[in-house]
């Protein structure tokens, strides 16, 4: 009788789970790079339970909830490989569950956190789990494993002894972090030992270089290069650089770059080239199409009071004269095509909320710098979707649009293969089965 009356009940909480059909719509299939025209998607519950075409829709229950989707652009939930939900945001009094919705208001369904305080991190996400209608997924990552003192002591760990490493991991995998982070002052010793206990865990081993160079780090096996300069600080032939404006005037098809760029193709090394943080902070802060984009004035205005404090703090913009700046990122958007041409992974990652890289919205530019930058729209959005997801470990719940998948998409008004701004143009965000609209999430954000 028990097990009947068991039965009974989960038929009728499955009975009661909110189905949502949208017709007709064509869908961006991030495998093929092409958009599927007239598919119909059924999400019950949280999960995608079946992609059809216009002739195999099947049947509908009557109580659905349906959405014309003729003329719209279906795409995957796009994800944030690099952010940070309480670096920055401490300095400036914001906690990360204010500007989570920004995140879902632009179509950002999941993030990684790349280099928090653990605990705060943490917290950040259960919150942002109990509240799927107006939080992304996130995901955590170990603080940055630096040398003593840490650079940034308020998110960094250091660790200067490879001997120390394995009880290291035994805290951070307690945490379940699904990346590890290697940071700037890490020797190569600590940052083997890192690379090798990492993946004696199953976890991926990211790096934003310094000490540690990309071709020591590359032989030892490490996952990931946080942020373009891990990849062009390393291909700058020494005698080349006491020439004034000599990062501007690389010329990327010496032999150290061919060599690395070949050996990162080789490997399969995911490099995240976050050209907003490059462009927004460090290079062109000060440029008014920069400084003044509509997007910045989303953020609480808290955050934004505190970039200036924050730019004037870290000494940007950096590289000399403006022409000599623009010039320098225009390399690192050269060698972001390279590193494609070449077949290298590329990851899609902000650095949000850095100065002037507004949570959420900074990935629209992103896509934008990496169209730019030589990839069509295609492979940057496949990149920003299925391959994010697969160095998160979650290829088979994320990433596509895909029965048995988590419901997690974005509905847009015009095709983003086209144009990739039109990644812009959401009329709806799902996340977790739950529909979510822009314009009701960003009352969600605080304006001060």
């Amino acid at each position: 009788m028990s097990a009947v009356w068991c039965l009974a009940i989960v038929s009728a909480v499955t009975a009661a789970e909110p189905t949502i059909v949208i017709e007709r719509c064509s869908l961006f299939d991030p495998e093929s790079g092409k958009m599927l025209p007239e598919r119909t998607i059924v999400i019950r519950g949280t999960q995608i339970v079946r992609v059809s075409g216009a002739d195999e829709v099947g049947d509908i229950p009557a109580d659905a909830t349906r959405i014309d989707g003729r003329g719209k652009f279906a795409l995957p939930g796009l994800i944030d490989a690099h952010v940070h939900v309480v670096h920055v945001l401490d300095f400036a009094h914001v906690t990360g569950d204010e500007v989570l919705p920004l995140y879902l208001a632009a179509g950002v369904t999941s993030i990684r956190s790349t280099g928090d305080e653990l605990v705060a991190a943490t917290l950040v996400a259960r919150f942002a789990a109990a509240h799927p209608e107006s939080s992304p997924r996130v995901f955590t990552c170990s603080p940055l494993l630096d040398a003593d003192p840490p650079i940034h002591r308020d998110v960094g760990h250091a660790i200067t002894d490879a001997a120390k490493v394995p009880a290291l991991f035994d805290e951070l995998t307690r945490w379940n972090v699904t990346t590890v982070k290697i940071y700037a002052g890490t020797s190569r010793p600590v940052g083997r030992a890192i690379i090798d206990e990492g993946h004696r865990r199953g976890l991926f081993v990211t790096a934003h270089l310094g000490r540690y160079s990309a071709q020591d780090a590359v032989a030892d096996g490490v996952d990931g290069l946080e942020h373009i300069w891990s990849v062009f600080n390393y291909v700058i032939p020494p005698e080349t650089t006491k020439e004034p404006g000599h990062r501007g005037r690389l010329d990327l098809s010496n032999p150290i770059c061919e060599s690395l760029v070949a050996e990162l193709a080789k490997r399969k090394i995911h490099v995240d080239p976050t050209l907003a943080v490059f462009r927004n902070m460090i290079l062109l802060p000060d440029v008014p199409e920069v400084r003044d984009h509509p997007d910045n004035a989303l953020a609480p205005q808290r955050l934004r009071d505190f970039w200036p404090v924050y730019l004037k703090r870290t000494g940007c913009p950096q590289g000399g004269p403006l022409e000599d700046r623009r010039r320098e990122f225009a390399k690192f958007q050269e060698l972001t095509g390279k590193l494609y041409r070449a077949g290298v992974p590329l990851l899609v990652g902000t650095d949000s909320p850095e100065p002037q890289v507004p949570p959420g919205f900074s990935l629209h530019q992103e896509l934008e710098m990496l169209v730019e930058s030589g990839l069509p729209p295609a492979a940057a959005l496949s990149a920003a979707t299925l391959t994010n997801a697969t160095v998160l470990g979650e290829k088979e719940r994320l990433g596509s649009v895909s029965a048995g998948k988590v419901a997690d998409l974005v509905l847009l008004t015009a095709n983003p293969l086209d144009d990739i701004r039109n990644t812009r143009r959401i009329e709806l965000v799902i996340h977790s089965g739950q529909v979510c609209r822009p314009d009701v999430l960003l009352k969600r954000v605080p304006k001060q």
